[in-house]
């Protein structure tokens, strides 16, 4: 199987679409020898910040010498960026190994009248195929949309079960109420384990601590309003924590404050599982974390921002980044996203500090809204408001509008952002060019 024939496998699998519960995903591990039981995980969960929380504590355990494997989703710029080990990218020719064995696996169910396992099913198999062929000491995992109906789910006791903050969201398949989805997210903690939280919603506290207590796991909450001597930047943000003084991050967002908290946290309850983290290793993996996408700046003179904010509680924390680093600046919005999302509720929290929006129709994503329909949204909130139609020409219009000294951000659906950044990148070297020129 070539590299470009596993892509195409997996694309033709999506079509299988979401289908929660662990029936599949076990009888697909277990035709490839149950690999997730031969890993030690820590387990994340959470609406927003999971894929921030699995960077910092990929990066601090690295950092601890530890032989460490990372799953995230959604990605950026390449499919093999889903599966990772020490900050490197599954290789093109395990790829093809591991989707091949897998298709295989996938052949043998449906003969035998089973379902066809879905794309994040396969996924989630490759990953612990990966990482036990590449012998991680630890497994630093990211659930899909959900908790205990996830395919990460069918994974043994975790030494920790990390909750990230929880708010509506993904209600079609996870629940209409916030203490149901507050059920399933708290879904990954299984007896044995320990449970940190970040700050919740009281409701969604009540859940979390039922289950710990159901599970007689030990429950510790990290809460960003103990943190002090914060000192927010862009390029550059710094805090006192846990008896730790002047950590500093290079995530710039309000929200990653709390992210590196909770990271903090996590590190100190892994230590009573035998994980040593030194000091050092937890500052320099705070500091050299990087997790593109999220408050990322791409160029500057004017600002050019891009954020993977994609639903109302995301855009309420991005809203808080812009009032916090840009209280005084102007600022163009450009923003795509999915139709299945709360795009109005986006746009309510938002909106205040755009002086213009570009909307723009996610490229090659069955389920992106077009950039008319959320023009038209946009239009019942804000005067001025342009569909485009492409991402280059927004990137165009945004320039043309902007001064050095203000803002353009492109947010929204994380899976434009990639293709937003190498349009912008190759812009700014295509004008450093002719500068020098």
């Amino acid at each position: 199987m070539t590299y470009k024939e596993a892509l195409s496998y997996m694309e033709a699998i999506g079509g299988y679409g979401i289908v929660p519960g662990l029936d599949s995903i076990r009888a697909l591990c277990g035709r490839i020898g149950n690999p997730q039981d031969m890993l030690r995980f820590i387990h994340v969960a959470g609406t927003n910040g999971k894929g921030s929380v699995t960077a910092y504590l990929s990066t601090i355990l690295r950092c601890a010498g530890y032989r460490v494997g990372s799953y995230v989703s959604p990605v950026l710029f390449s499919y093999r960026e889903r599966i990772a080990v020490n900050g490197r990218p599954i290789t093109q020719k395990a790829l093809c190994q591991g989707v091949e064995l897998l298709r295989n696996a996938c052949d043998e169910m449906t003969k035998e009248g089973m379902p066809h396992p879905t794309s994040f099913e396969v996924e989630t198999a490759l990953g612990f195929w990966y990482f036990q062929k590449t012998e991680c000491d630890l497994v630093v995992l990211e659930t899909g949309m959900g908790g205990g109906m996830d395919a990460t789910n069918v994974i043994p006791p975790p030494l920790a079960a990390v909750l990230t903050p929880i708010s509506m969201d993904h209600m079609k398949f996870l629940g209409s109420t916030l203490g149901e989805i507050a059920a399933q997210k708290a879904g990954i903690i299984k007896t044995g384990c320990y449970v940190i939280s970040a700050r919740q919603k009281e409701e969604v506290m009540e859940v979390i601590a039922r289950i710990a207590r159901e599970k007689h796991c030990p429950l510790q909450t990290a809460d960003v309003d103990t943190a002090s001597q914060i000192r927010y930047g862009i390029e550059r943000q710094r805090f006192d924590y846990g008896g730790y003084r002047r950590l500093e991050i290079s995530l710039a967002g309000k929200c990653q404050i709390e992210n590196a908290v909770l990271a903090v946290e996590t590190t100190k309850a892994l230590e009573k599982h035998g994980i040593c983290v030194k000091e050092k290793a937890l500052r320099q993996g705070l500091l050299q974390t990087l997790w593109p996408g999220r408050f990322t700046v791409v160029a500057k003179k004017p600002w050019f921002i891009v954020d993977g904010a994609h639903n109302k509680a995301g855009a309420e924390q991005l809203a808080q980044s812009l009032a916090l680093y840009f209280p005084q600046k102007r600022i163009i919005f450009i923003m795509g996203v999915l139709r299945d999302k709360d795009y109005t509720g986006m746009l309510a929290v938002t909106c205040q500090y755009a002086d213009q929006i570009i909307t723009v129709t996610p490229p090659e994503n069955a389920r992106a809204l077009p950039a008319y329909d959320l023009a038209v949204e946009a239009s019942l909130v804000h005067p001025n408001v342009t569909a485009a139609d492409s991402l280059e020409e927004a990137v165009e219009m945004s320039y043309l509008l902007a001064e050095r000294e203000d803002v353009i951000l492109s947010f929204g659906s994380l899976s434009y952002l990639g293709r937003m950044i190498k349009i912008v990148e190759k812009r700014s070297q295509k004008g450093s060019k002719n500068d020098r020129s």
